[in-house]
Formats: structure tokens, C-alpha cells, sequence
């Protein structure tokens, strides 16, 4: 049993880097799995570089129901004994960890490049030993399926649609999906080292295009973190309109995403209606800010721009259209047998395998896990405003549309109640220097689901690292284990009903 206490968090609150734990690998190995097996969720699990060409490796987890967060790190040359069969959470970031700087965890039971880029440590990469698996897009070794019969379906990475690119292997017998393999990294642009290296006046535009989709998301948990390390608060006002403009991004992309579904189905009175709605929520962000993505709106320090009475006013008027006009088009969904019987037992996701995988956002709660930062972890308005969170249990196709829909209602609401009661005063606030030689994380509830950023300052105040998760990361796995028994017809059902991020992913 570990010793040593972790480093004890909280969502944006920094803590000095000396008090991070430097565990021994056998007591960091030891600390994490003990955390896991008491109910901690790992966060993010990431490496930087330590002395003598060496890597630290930082774990966060969150015990969501105290709101809290805890890391410990430790040092490693090439190797350490992996976590991932006792942690399934963590095998994706090992595998990523293996990726970026050559340090292999031993025993991974699926170790192979997500990203396929160049180690950090060129001398390290951990990849060169083995041609097969050079670092080249879509480059490595596929799981087969050996058998009479069985045959494999390649997707991707160019698909039919103004789509970005990712790669799908299916190892099938007949119709039946015996296996579903997933390869990304076409997108990858280095973001995370472009923020540390990179000129400061561009990191926002990174946070803002690091999933276009998520444009508010991202923004907001940087602004955050750089406010937290800053030591300013920010106005009240400008914290009522980040979660106007976040819950507009939850309403836009979960409204087309359940006009998506029907598509997928053929049912296009819902299809064609929502496509247009979501245009109408989109039209909403643009009438706060002038961009119908959110971009230009959150800043360090608050937001850029305000709502006059005029302006909130119409907002709160075509809001509320917008919501009549929703509910009629989406409940057409669930009157409908044909759609239902589509939605129902199709592409279902356990309890049990949910929360072994870590899954975050719709996804996790349509298994009925409680999940959702705004509660759990709340930061900005959501300590004053909460929102209940939307859950249903079945795991299938529709629970991740029906925990779509209830989220829908309650974020209206919440954009009514914060147009109602809009606090008076500024909409930003300088921010100061960043605090030298110190540790943050923040959590914001994306629209996916938990966006998690950590970073450390150096003595200087200057970035030493910065860590981007988005919830994508957490959940492309889900997504290949939903199609397992599953008919290869019901892919694009299952991927919509996720509808994970490429970009977001590789980052």
C-alpha cells in the first residue's frame, strides 16, 4: 500500500510544484492503482522532460463525488511496468506516452502509435526498433481476425462527405462485427508544444481551432487556467455570458447530432428540421459575439463582448423559438416505432465497461454514470447556477440521443434563468503575470464531455509544459467496443451517436 499522499486538488486551483509528489515507479505504480480501485477516475496522464535525457510522468485523477483532484509523478529512463491491466483508463495515454517520448510501458497489451508522430526523444522513439510500425499516418500493425469466413472491411481515412479523416478496420463474419480497430493522427498538428514554444499571442487561436466544434470549451479552460495561475478573479458578468456561450455550443452541436441520427436512419423530417435549428443556435452564439462558433468571445480576464438590453433581449426571444422548434422536431423521434426500434439494443455500452474505460460526457451518462464536470467539478457560473445532470441507463444508441435531448431542456433553461439575471458591471478584468513554479488543472464540461488542461509555470512564470485532453481522447474506445456483435450496417448509427472529434483527438 502507498505511503506517500498525493498532491491534492482542486479544479483551478494551483498548487506549488514542489508539493507534486516524485515517487519511486513502484510507489507511483502502487499510489494510481489504489486510487483507481477506491473509485478515482484518471484525468490525465502525461510526461515531460527531467534530467539526464529522462521523462517525469504526472498521473491526475478526480474523485468526482468528493470535487476533487490528486496527482503524483515519477521519473523514468525507457521503461516502467505498465498500468493498463489493472487501469484500463490509462491505456490510451500510455500508448501515447510511448508515442511522443519512447518510454515503453512494459506488459501494454496493445501498444501501438496513436498520433504517428516523431518522439520527443528522437534517440528514444520507441517505434524505430520495429519497421512495421514506422512512423508514417496509418503506418502499423492491424489486429486480424483469422477464421473461415471471416473477412475484413476497411474504412477511411478519405471518406464520402467534406469529413476529416480517420481510419476504421472491421473484422467481420458476414454482417456480424467480430472487432472494430480505430486509427487517428491525420490531424495531428503539435499544439501542445506550440503553446510552450510558440509565441504567446497565438495560444488562444490554438485553444479556439483545437476542435473547431468546441471552440467556447477549449477556450474557456485556458482562460481559466491562465486566471488561476493569474490570481484574478473574473466580473460576474462575464462569467454569466462564458456559460451562455458554452451551453449554446451544447445546444447546437447536440441538436445536430440528433438531426444526424435520424439521417442515419432515414427518418427526415427530423433530419431536415434540426439541420436548421441548429443553424438557429449557431445564429445565437453569432449574436453575442459576431461568430457563430464562439470564436473572439472568451479571452483571459472575462470576454470581449457584453449584451445590451436590446441584445439580450432578442436573444432570450429567439431562444425561446428555437426551443419550441426543437421540441417538435425531436419529438417526432421518439413517437416514431421505426426510429425506436432503430435507436434500441444498437451499439450498447455497459455500465461496467463504461466505467472501466473512463468514458466521459453523453456517452458516459447514457450508461447511467453521474459524470458531468459542471456538477462534479464546477468552475466560472456553474458554483452559483448548476444543472442537473441528464442520465439514462440502457447504453445504447438512443440513451446517448435521449441524454441529448434532456441536456437540450436543461441548457435552455439555464441560458433563460442567466439572461433573467444577468449580473451588472464590467465584462473583464486585466489579468496579471502568471504565477512562477506552479501546478494547475482545470475541468470544463464540454459539450462531449470533460475537457481537462494542466500546466506547470517555471521559475520565470513561462509555461515548462502544457497538457490538452479532450474528451474524444477518453472515448474513441467506447466507440469500438459499441460495434462488438453488432451488424457493420449499424456503424454510422453507433459513430454519429458518439460523434467523437478527429482533431480534438490528435490535437
Amino acid at each position: 500500500m502507498p505511503t506517500v499522499t498525493p498532491l491534492q486538488l482542486f479544479n483551478g486551483r494551483p498548487a506549488a510544484v514542489k508539493d507534486l509528489p516524485v515517487l519511486a515507479v513502484s510507489e507511483f505504480r502502487d499510489t494510481v492503482l489504489t486510487a483507481y480501485e477506491n473509485g478515482g477516475r484518471i484525468v490525465s496522464f502525461f510526461g515531460q522532460p527531467a534530467d539526464g535525457n529522462r521523462v517525469r510522468l504526472t498521473a491526475v485523477w478526480a474523485m468526482d463525488r468528493d470535487g476533487a483532484l490528486a496527482a503524483v509523478s515519477t521519473v523514468v529512463d525507457d521503461k516502467y511496468p505498465t498500468l493498463t491491466h489493472d487501469c484500463p483508463q490509462v491505456h490510451w495515454f500510455e500508448r501515447e506516452l510511448a508515442e511522443q517520448w519512447g518510454v515503453k510501458p512494459e506488459g501494454h497489451p496493445w501498444l501501438k502509435p496513436i498520433r504517428f508522430h516523431q518522439s520527443y526523444r528522437p534517440d528514444r522513439d520507441a517505434w524505430a526498433r520495429n519497421p512495421k510500425t514506422a512512423i508514417l499516418p496509418g503506418v502499423t500493425d492491424f489486429y486480424q481476425v483469422d477464421g473461415e469466413e471471416v473477412h475484413e472491411v476497411a474504412v477511411g481515412p478519405v471518406h464520402a462527405g467534406i469529413i476529416e479523416p480517420g481510419h476504421f478496420r472491421f473484422q467481420c463474419h458476414g454482417e456480424d462485427v467480430f472487432h472494430l480497430e480505430i486509427s487517428l493522427g491525420y490531424q495531428h498538428r503539435g499544439l501542445e508544444r506550440r503553446i510552450v514554444q510558440g509565441l504567446a499571442n497565438r495560444t488562444i487561436h490554438y485553444m479556439e481551432t483545437a476542435a473547431g466544434d468546441t471552440t467556447v470549451g477549449h477556450a474557456t479552460a485556458y482562460c481559466q487556467l491562465v486566471e488561476a495561475l493569474g490570481e484574478g478573479a473574473i466580473p460576474a458578468r462575464a462569467e454569466a455570458i462564458r456559460g451562455i456561450a458554452l451551453e449554446l455550443e451544447r445546444l447546437a452541436n447536440h441538436t445536430g447530432d440528433l438531426g444526424a441520427l435520424a439521417g442515419d436512419v432515414g427518418y427526415l423530417p427530423t433530419a431536415s428540421y434540426c439541420g436548421r435549428i441548429r443553424g438557429d443556435f449557431l445564429n445565437l452564439t453569432a449574436l453575442v459575439c459576431g461568430n457563430r462558433f464562439g470564436r473572439n468571445l472568451v479571452r483571459p480576464g472575462g470576454v470581449r463582448y457584453d449584451l445590451d438590453d436590446a441584445r439580450k433581449h432578442e436573444l432570450a426571444e429567439r431562444l425561446e423559438q428555437a426551443r419550441k422548434d426543437v421540441t417538435v422536431a425531436v419529438n417526432l423521434l421518439w413517437d416514431s416505432p421505426s426510429v425506436l426500434g432503430r435507436f434500441e439494443q444498437t451499439g450498447t455500452v455497459s455500465r461496467e465497461t463504461c466505467e472501466q474505460l473512463g468514458l466521459v460526457g453523453p456517452a458516459a451518462r447514457a450508461c447511467g454514470v453521474e459524470r458531468d464536470s459542471r456538477f462534479d467539478h464546477p468552475s466560472g457560473i456553474y458554483r452559483f447556477a448548476q444543472v442537473p445532470v441528464a442520465t439514462w441507463h440502457t447504453g445504447d444508441v438512443f440513451a446517448r440521443a435521449y441524454v441529448r435531448w434532456l441536456e437540450i431542456q436543461r441548457s435552455i433553461t439555464f441560458i433563460q434563468n442567466q439572461l433573467e439575471m444577468l449580473p451588472a458591471g464590467p465584462i473583464e478584468r486585466e489579468t496579471r503575470t502568471l504565477a512562477s513554479d506552479r501546478f494547475v488543472v482545470v475541468l470544463v464540461e464540454g459539450w462531449r464531455g470533460e475537457i481537462a488542461h494542466a500546466a506547470q509555470t517555471g521559475p520565470d512564470g513561462r509555461w515548462v509544459y502544457y497538457k490538452m485532453v479532450d474528451p474524444s481522447f477518453h472515448n474513441w474506445m467506447g466507440l469500438a467496443l459499441a460495434l462488438r456483435d453488432q451488424a457493420i450496417s449499424d456503424f454510422p448509427l453507433c459513430n454519429k451517436s458518439f460523434n467523437l472529434s478527429y482533431c480534438g483527438h490528435d490535437l
